[in-house]
């Protein structure tokens, strides 16, 4: 016999509402893994810059020059942090996560230096344009003025970001659970006998 129409109706809704959800469940999971990394990268950057801000200011405080742009520390962070998730969502640097830590954490450290690096020199011209400048006059107030600026700024951005993407990867590795209880929780020593132990029960 035939099954019933109106059980085969129902049926077919109730699978597509679990698929709905699913999907929403999904897309949730998302959104609040994009934030929390967003806010990460933000924090990294805007303690970055800040830093970068204050020893400008006592450099220049030594020639009695006033320096005031604090809050573009604040700016840059969130613009650069949105930047490098983009950059992240494009999976730049995930063809060397399958090496030793030490390769992605450096690829990724060179690639998103120079992605910043880049963003930084067109956020230039494009301020200097809006003030009537010419790109050359522009591109020569990065990192204290010439090629020699932006590779010193690029040199800075690399090794700072070296450190994050170190975190990231050792994270990547172990798991969010095993880094946190690594670093709050227990010793070095318990954990990795207990990681150890986890790889024989797969084995």
């Amino acid at each position: 016999m035939a099954g019933d129409p109106r059980q085969t109706g129902e049926g077919d809704a109730v699978a597509n509402n679990r698929a709905g959800g699913n999907r929403s469940h999904r897309l949730k999971e998302r959104a609040i893994h994009q934030v929390m990394q967003f806010l990460i990268m933000f924090l990294y950057l805007f303690v970055l810059l800040g830093v970068f801000a204050i020893d400008r200011s006592i450099v220049l405080e030594q020639h009695n020059l006033s320096f005031t742009a604090y809050g573009f520390a604040l700016v840059n962070a969130l613009v650069l942090a949105k930047v490098m998730l983009v950059a992240e969502d494009l999976h730049l640097g995930r063809s060397f996560e399958d090496n030793p830590l030490i390769y992605p954490v450096l690829c990724k450290s060179l690639l998103f230096a120079l992605v910043l690096i880049g963003f930084h020199i067109v956020e230039n011209v494009i301020t200097g344009w809006w003030h009537g400048k010419a790109m050359l006059e522009s591109i020569s107030g990065i990192g204290g003025g010439g090629i020699k600026g932006i590779l010193s700024l690029g040199v800075i951005m690399f090794v700072a970001l070296i450190p994050f993407f170190a975190f990231r990867e050792i994270n990547r590795v172990l798991g969010s659970a095993a880094l946190r209880t690594l670093l709050f929780e227990r010793g070095a020593k318990d954990v990795v006998i207990e990681l150890k132990l986890r790889t024989q029960d797969r084995s």
